[in-house]
């Protein structure tokens, strides 16, 4: 095989890709992937032994966590931007090994991913093929560290968010490290890993809340919103990914030149936040989630921002219209460059090529409505109180996480569809895009469909059942009456599960497959330790939620 990948939900017959990923990625990049991770590892482990010997490194943090979350699935395509990447890794990590060394700290027993010393990129290749997924031989070992991997993966996404509006956490950067430096260390046992696992679930809480803080704080609480589907008559970039600061500055570049905005698939909770509303030329939301670009790119007529992942490769007929930034990528695709310190993103090319462009043709009319994260739901706590205590509501349904392409994803529409008429869906990410344009109604005004936001704002999920077992004066988050069916497709959704585990939400179904990473017996211990289980017919499943 060329490469091995299983990270995501969407592996070859789920379980591995092995020439090419389903996603896209080459086998090349796929290999580089891996490389980038094994030498970021051997910076943890050199940041680990200097922490212990009260030896101060200079910090690498946003590099980290940059570099983690270009490898989570769907973010960059681009060999290159690996290969220089993996160039500067390992200028950080010898720095690192000689402040060690010059301390008298001996590295004989240094991992090998620490000690390899290539002679130039040549010989990248080589070493990828050898230190990828399979280099663990024992199955449950490779699963568990795989999985923590994975977790620490979607915490650097949602770290990075956090971080480009200037909320920081040193404590969670180091978890990373301590996280990444572990799966070197072959003495740790299978029971070590599981310790670490939930160690990273509660650092998911951590970091979550951090990016709540950071959005909150920098663009005010989301606020029950409705959101046009439709198109106005002027020529306008569609902005896709997760990064609201990318969103602020080109909305502040784009005022008064003639060029709209849209927002697109995970982006469309940006129109939640009060301090988006001033800007008139934010018109919508256009398309539906990530996986259907390939179509409504094409209708779309103007330019596309990438700010991070869900790129599907682009079809040529669009394909100079897609522009890249931060983590993102693709090769052949205008990359803009982050922003220097103190300073600002520069979108002025991609501006110019609006300008220059057809407005986009309309697929869709109406409204979505959104914008029930944790401060808006409590400002209807009374209400939902009362509609569970008089019984109109009977059962909530958290329903957050990805969509994804295969067919099979149609559960999640029969399931919303199906649920009795008490029920309510709490949602956050894109799997609500297969469900939240159904006319599923309201009980006593309160939607069937409560949008939190994008995946990391599954966060206010967690507040939310948090506080209702607060007003309703119960011991345990799982005597609510709330059930879990959560799709997932990439990392991050690795992370919103660790998360939901260390906060001891148990009986969570996941779907529409559960992951290929997870080895038989450690699935048996997520089984037996918390309830984990897959979905099955849509039918049979709403019967066991409701107890019928």
């Amino acid at each position: 095989m060329s490469m091995f990948c299983f990270q995501c939900q969407e592996t070859a017959r789920n379980t591995g890709c092995t020439v090419r990923g389903v996603c896209g990625k080459s086998d090349d990049t796929a290999r580089l992937q891996d490389l980038l991770i094994y030498v970021l590892k051997g910076i943890s482990w050199c940041r680990i032994e200097a922490e212990k010997a009260e030896v101060t490194l200079n910090v690498a943090d946003r590099f980290l966590v940059e570099s983690l979350f270009a490898t989570i699935t769907n973010a960059n395509f681009d060999a290159k931007v690996f290969e220089k990447r993996i160039t500067e890794a390992l200028a950080i990590r010898d720095g690192y090994k000689k402040k060690l060394i010059e301390s008298g700290l001996s590295l004989d027993n240094a991992p090998g991913a620490v000690t390899w010393e290539p002679a130039g990129v040549s010989e990248y290749d080589l070493k990828a093929a050898v230190v990828g997924v399979l280099s663990t031989e024992h199955e449950d070992v490779r699963s568990l560290r795989e999985l923590l991997t994975y977790g620490v993966k979607g915490m650097a996404a949602y770290y990075e968010h956090a971080q480009n509006l200037g909320f920081e956490n040193r404590e969670v950067i180091a978890f990373m490290e301590k996280a990444l430096a572990a799966t070197l260390d072959d003495t740790l046992s299978a029971d070590d890993l599981v310790a670490m696992v939930l160690e990273c679930g509660k650092n998911g809480v951590d970091v979550m809340a951090l990016l709540d803080a950071a959005n909150t704080d920098t663009y005010g609480n989301p606020e029950l919103t409705e959101v046009n589907i439709g198109t106005a008559d002027n020529p306008a970039i569609l902005i896709s990914g997760h990064d609201l600061k990318d969103l602020e500055e080109l909305l502040e570049q784009t005022r008064g030149t003639g060029v709209d905005v849209y927002t697109h698939s995970e982006m469309l909770p940006a129109h939640y936040y009060p301090a988006f509303k001033k800007y008139e030329h934010l018109r919508g939301n256009y398309g539906n989630a990530w996986w259907k670009q390939k179509e409504e790119f094409e209708s779309f007529n103007g330019p596309v921002l990438f700010t991070t992942n869900c790129i599907v490769p682009p079809k040529d007929s669009y394909k100079e219209r897609v522009y890249t930034t931060g983590a993102s990528g693709f090769e052949g695709c205008i990359h803009i460059p982050d922003r220097k310190p103190g300073g600002k993103k520069d979108f002025s090319q991609i501006i110019e090529h609006a300008k220059k462009c057809a407005p986009p043709a309309q697929i869709e009319e109406g409204s979505i409505t959104g914008g029930f994260a944790h401060h808006q739901v409590f400002a209807l706590a009374d209400k939902v109180v009362d509609a569970v205590k008089s019984g109109q509501i009977k059962r909530f349904f958290v329903m957050a996480g990805c969509d994804g392409r295969m067919k099979s994803r149609d559960y999640y529409t029969q399931f919303a569809q199906q649920l009795p008429k008490d029920t309510v869906i709490l949602t956050a990410g894109c799997a609500k895009y297969r469900y939240n344009k159904l006319p599923l109604g309201d009980i006593g005004g309160i939607p069937r469909v409560l949008d939190a936001g994008q995946c990391n704002d599954s966060y206010s999920l967690a507040v939310i059942a948090m506080k209702l077992k607060e007003i309703f004066e119960l011991n345990d988050i799982n005597e609510l009456p709330i059930s879990y069916n959560i799709a997932w497709y990439e990392q991050k959704a690795v992370i919103v599960l660790l998360a939901l585990l260390y906060l001891g939400v148990k009986d969570i179904h996941v779907g529409p497959t559960l992951p290929a990473f997870l080895s038989p017996n450690v699935a048996k211990v997520l089984v037996d330790t918390f309830g984990i289980a897959g979905i099955g017919e849509v039918e049979d499943d709403i019967k066991l939620f409701m107890g019928a």
